[in-house]
């Protein structure tokens, strides 16, 4: 009996021990977790201050001169994006070019802002062979630099009726038909194009991921003008804009395109044969609005500053409109548009806003491109409506020309914003963030506005830090949130863009 006891009490008193041991254990690592989180907090709170210093301290160390000095390649963030399993790529793109060989010389320049030696693939389609001088030429200078060229097939069986029109269209509708008897591999999506249109290939490439290849699929975009529309349609993909046609459906094409531009000989243009022969298949258009065929005349600054909350993929007529930067010949103008193509092509021309209450002004920012400062309060609703610095492919300048909304100028410079125009950008490793610089640029009648002293007038430079994130469009499409920043020096302003925080909007 006592034997039994004894074990009882020894019993009881390991259980005690095992009790007060655990708690022990528990209570330390509580104590380290509480530790470590106050350290890391700690830590974080360091690097913000670190990245806050060096942002006031570096205003004055962006850019060297106006003229850009990066190396312009592939966006380092977006090719280093870590890709899904069987996720389409560049390489998976194949390009049907059209061109003339009239125009070669001019607008082979275009193609070569965009075009990537050993990385994209396609083909320049001609009317017709260069002679042997351009030829030879291109070969020493070029062929580096641009795709390969092919001479598309006779078409001269075609029946063609349309007397406003050219029969050339028929031989640039069968481009994709052409480009995909080549039996190129690996391909899942033949993509056509201009010789006077610039691609942005990355973004190309995050709003074909959007789809599967293996459907059948027909994407692109309308005219900006509300006639051509009408005239042809607004479910046809304008060609100079750009399309992709995905592969099979690229291989039914093949197999009924001729009979099919039979079936139309009185169709003006190449991109309206191509829709009747998607309509005969039953494939409607998918509008990706970031294909810009841009059938309007003059500047596009008000198009490009309002861009729409969707990836830059292509500019068209590029010989035709004025140049995107001002005091500018268009190629060196489109050149200087590489460097933040090359740092954040997701957030390319994409605009935020927000205000400077203190100042009460308006601050917009169409990143890579421009910032406009607006005194006074003016509505998110206005900002994102185009302003018309543009007219219409039928020369109007009226709302009613175009086949979106578009907001008048104010007739009194006094009224307009304080355009800031984009010099150059680098990247800071240590912070991830991207640097551009606007400068201020005074337009012709800017002068005649002498009432105009407010603080927008002393600003005459802004610096815009950005966090570049080459997902942004894998997420719900919203505008990006901008802050101001406090700045040491009265004549630059410093602004934050990013996704915006918890409860945040432009009025908050």
């Amino acid at each position: 009996m006592k034997k039994l006891q004894n074990s009882s009490q020894i019993l009881s008193r390991l259980l005690v021990y095992c009790i007060i041991f655990i708690t022990s254990i528990c209570i330390l690592h509580l104590l380290t977790i509480d530790h470590d989180s106050s350290s890391c907090n700690h830590q974080n709170l360091r690097r913000n201050h670190i990245i806050s210093s060096s942002k006031l301290s570096n205003i004055n160390n962006i850019v060297s001169n106006t003229k850009t000095s990066l190396s312009l390649q592939s966006n380092p963030l977006y090719t280093s994006k870590t890709l899904e399993a069987n996720e389409t790529t560049l390489h998976h793109i194949a390009f049907g070019i059209g061109a003339s060989s009239k125009f070669w010389d001019r607008r082979k320049e275009f193609i070569k802002l965009w075009w990537r030696p050993n990385q994209t693939r396609g083909y320049v389609w001609l009317d017709k062979p260069l002679d042997n001088v351009k030829v030879e030429e291109d070969n020493q200078n070029y062929y580096h630099l641009l795709p390969p060229i092919k001479i598309s097939s006779d078409t001269s069986k075609f029946k063609y009726y349309n007397r406003k029109g050219d029969r050339s269209a028929i031989r640039i509708s069968r481009i994709v038909s052409e480009t995909f008897r080549l039996g190129m591999e690996d391909v899942r999506w033949f993509v056509m194009g201009d010789d006077d249109t610039m691609f942005v290939v990355d973004n190309l490439v995050r709003v074909l991921q959007k789809y599967d290849h293996n459907e059948f699929y027909y994407i692109g975009s309308s005219s900006e003008s509300h006639t051509q529309n009408i005239y042809f349609s607004y479910n046809m993909a304008y060609g100079g804009g750009g399309f992709a046609i995905s592969y099979p459906l690229a291989k039914a094409l093949e197999k009924i395109q001729d009979d099919c531009i039979q079936r139309s000989p009185g169709l003006y243009g190449s991109d309206d044969r191509i829709q009747a022969c998607m309509a005969e298949l039953g494939v409607p258009l998918t509008k990706e609005i970031g294909f810009h065929q841009l059938d309007v005349y003059g500047n596009i600054f008000g198009l490009l500053a309002a861009h729409p909350v969707t990836p830059l993929v292509s500019l068209h007529h590029l010989d035709i409109i004025d140049p995107i930067f001002p005091n500018m010949k268009q190629i060196e103008a489109l050149e200087r548009l590489k460097a933040p193509m090359k740092l954040d092509s997701a957030g390319l021309m994409q605009q935020s806003m927000c205000y400077d209450k203190s100042r009460k002004m308006t601050i917009s920012v169409s990143w890579g491109y421009v910032v406009q400062i607006f005194t006074g309060l003016v509505s998110a609703r206005e900002l994102e409506i185009p302003a018309r610095t543009f007219m219409s492919w039928y020369r109007k300048s009226d709302e009613s020309g175009f086949s979106f909304n578009t907001r008048g100028l104010a007739k009194n410079s006094c009224e307009r914003a304080s355009v800031y125009v984009f010099t150059n950008a680098i990247y800071n490793t240590l912070t991830n963030e991207t640097a551009s610089e606007y400068v201020k640029h005074v337009g012709k009648d800017q002068w005649k506005c002498k009432e105009k002293v407010v603080d927008s007038s002393l600003i005459q430079r802004v610096v815009v830090y950005k966090e570049p994130d080459p997902h942004l469009w894998d997420k719900a499409p919203r505008r990006n949130c901008c802050r101001i920043l406090h700045s040491e020096k009265p004549n630059t302003m410093v602004v934050n863009v990013g996704g915006c925080h918890e409860d945040e909007t432009m009025g908050r």
